[in-house]
């Protein structure tokens, strides 16, 4: 195999996070905690263009490794969680109430495949395919979280 498969698995496994047998959704949606508070500062615009290039990115890469894997999908590819927990972040304060109820609302959308989640993910081909459904989640689970915020009025 050549480098560029191995960096595309490595990227795609969440550099190795998506080989663990147990929860690898989960804890590739981990991966994206530290990178969500680095970007954290950064103005909203600048957090979502870094939340568009992972999630380009992770196209690329989770295309790849469905070649290499020949399945579509595979559990090990966790960069589609990543991209969707980064997305589920814009604008979105780095503080634990508000990280924790993006985390468990990405979580239930990206299990339980709510439409048009559940759609994108049965329909779309490739490595778009991969990632859309959790880009969806990510949408949603975002836009549940500013309108919480809203609601609340800043109590949150």
């Amino acid at each position: 195999m050549g480098a560029g498969r191995k960096l595309a698995l490595a990227l795609a496994s969440g550099l190795g996070v998506g080989y663990v047998p147990l929860a690898p959704g989960t804890l590739g949606s981990l991966v994206a905690l530290p990178i969500w508070w680095a970007c954290a500062e950064l103005s909203v615009l600048a957090f979502a263009g870094v939340a568009l290039a992972v999630s380009v990115l992770a196209v690329a890469v989770a295309g790849a490794a469905e070649q290499v894997s020949a399945r579509h999908d595979a559990q090990y590819i966790v960069i589609d969680e990543v991209a969707g927990m980064l997305i589920t972040g814009v604008g979105v304060p780095f503080a634990w109430p508000q990280v924790v109820a993006g985390f468990v609302l990405f979580r239930l959308l990206d299990i339980l495949k709510p439409w048009p989640i559940g759609f994108l993910d049965r329909r779309v081909p490739g490595g778009l395919g991969v990632v859309l459904d959790d880009v969806a989640a990510g949408v949603i689970a975002c836009l549940v979280l500013h309108a919480t915020r809203f609601v609340l009025n800043g109590w949150w």
